[in-house]
């Protein structure tokens, strides 16, 4: 059963009120704001990479306001163990039983600060959260709400005291982006109403948790041609291939690409996706998941450039109308 194509006009125009809602705490950052509701919807999480005071704490704040969820933030330090995340099991004496005390990850949205400033072992407690949605605490199972997402932040310029998160890891958020410095106008707007800076919090919610949950489930249906599905691993291959690259496009990020996609295209108000869906995603999906050999990395070679030679290279299949 494909999505039908009044669901998908719905769809779309629901994600422009929430983008436009959660455009009112952060001033001109849409396209920002689009990949990160997109990563919200297809229950996926966000990596920014960005300098200090760009706006990422509002960006969850807002997201969670917006779906009327819950919103948690972790500052990662070195000192940070995997139950402070997770949470731990402690006896109650007074009842004579052991009880679960639920840590920071379980919320709608988490804010992981400076993820790579916690050790290896903690950043893995975080990770494995991500990949199963559960907990598992003195064998005792504990899911992570839905909607759960995960907005993990790194800052690129300051790297003393920082752990790396490998390539494994980094293939486990389904989008890397940055949300930069607002301009002039943004700017202005932002100094004009200093005097409450926090505009997430006055934020209204549009819709519930709930229907977030029932968004990501009607958007599964949104079609994907076979020729769509060519063409996604067409370019896959063309950066396993290409001599630049030790470690291509895997699996899991091609699988990515395709959930993405429906999002994205249902975002637009379609139910079938395009090839055009799938250009406009390649950069946030998939350049954190290219491993560059050493030769291209001294030579100054980025993984944009691979992915655009991919993109370049690789022809896309004639367009696909509803039906």
């Amino acid at each position: 059963m494909s999505l039908a194509p009044e669901n998908a006009a719905w769809f779309a125009e629901t994600f422009a009120r929430l983008t436009d809602n959660v455009g009112q705490a952060l001033l001109g950052k849409s396209p920002v704001i689009r990949l990160a509701l997109t990563c919200l919807l297809t229950e996926g999480h966000l990596l920014i990479e960005d300098a200090p005071g760009t706006g990422k704490t509002a960006l969850a704040r807002a997201i969670a306001a917006t779906v009327k969820g819950t919103h948690t933030r972790i500052q990662f330090t070195p000192d940070l163990l995997p139950s402070d995340i997770t949470g731990v099991t402690m006896f109650d004496q007074r009842t004579g039983e052991w009880n679960f005390h639920r840590g920071p990850i379980f919320a709608s949205v988490v804010l992981a600060d400076e993820i790579n400033r916690a050790s290896p072992k903690t950043q893995s407690a975080l990770l494995e959260v991500m990949g199963e949605n559960h907990v598992t605490i003195d064998g005792t199972r504990h899911d992570a709400p839905r909607p759960f997402m995960v907005i993990a932040t790194q800052n690129p310029i300051e790297q003393a005291g920082t752990y790396r998160l490998p390539e494994a890891q980094l293939d486990r958020f389904l989008m890397r982006t940055a949300v930069g410095f607002p301009d002039k106008e943004a700017t202005l707007e932002v100094l004009a109403s200093s005097a409450n800076p926090d505009r997430a919090r006055d934020l209204r919610a549009l819709i519930a948790t709930s229907a977030v949950v029932d968004m990501a489930e009607m958007v599964k249906e949104n079609r994907v041609d076979a020729a769509v599905l060519d063409y996604v691993y067409r370019l896959i291959e063309a950066t396993r291939t290409d001599p630049d690259v030790l470690l291509g496009i895997s699996t899991r990020g091609a699988i990515a690409m395709v959930r993405a996609a429906r999002v994205w295209a249902a975002a637009h108000g379609r139910n079938y996706v395009l090839a055009d869906d799938v250009k406009d995603l390649a950069g946030p999906v998939w350049t954190h998941r290219l491993v560059l050999n050493s030769d291209a990395d001294f030579s100054g070679v980025t993984a944009a450039a691979v992915l655009e030679r991919a993109l370049v290279a690789v022809a896309p299949p004639l367009r696909t109308g509803d039906r």
